[in-house]
């Protein structure tokens, strides 16, 4: 994987993208996906990534017998191949394309480095609504291919 590009279009090389699932109703994750679009790449050689809410209809289509009604316990990359990375593994996969990102690549790779990686990921992601809270889904999903740069409510 060499490279990591947004998409803004869900019809521009919709087969070859991989889609990031994320939960559309956590404040972090809404923030964190806005993030990933602002650092977009414009290689040529990037794998596009579409990023879209659990809650959508695409996104439980596209996981399938993984997805479970209510709120989501991981974010997941499904790749074009139908593959699906889950948790902490979805964004290791994306490192490579990021800026920092292969640094932060070889640093997971060191021993006690990554479990502590799993176990951070794990805490965050258990707790991210009491940590930092909720927003409305339908302001997270009024146009989940482009990037906002506006406030979501409190």
């Amino acid at each position: 994987m060499r490279g990591v590009r947004a998409m803004t279009d869900p019809s521009d090389r919709a087969s070859q993208a991989c889609l990031l699932v994320y939960d559309g109703e956590c404040r972090f994750c809404v923030t964190a996906k806005e993030g990933f679009e602002r650092l977009e790449t414009h290689d040529a050689d990037a794998i596009p990534i579409r990023m879209v809410p659990y809650q959508s209809e695409e996104a439980q289509q596209a996981l399938g017998e993984s997805y479970r009604p209510g709120r989501p316990n991981v974010a997941f990359l499904v790749r074009p191949n139908g593959e699906i990375a889950r948790g902490l593994d979805a964004f290791l996969a994306l490192l490579p394309g990021l800026k920092g990102g292969r640094v932060l690549s070889v640093l997971l790779s060191l021993p006690l480095v990554k479990p502590l990686g799993y176990l951070l990921y794990w805490f965050v992601a258990r707790y991210r609504y009491s940590i930092f809270g909720k927003v409305p889904l339908a302001w997270a999903s009024k146009d989940p291919g482009a990037p906002s740069r506006e406030t979501p409510p409190k």
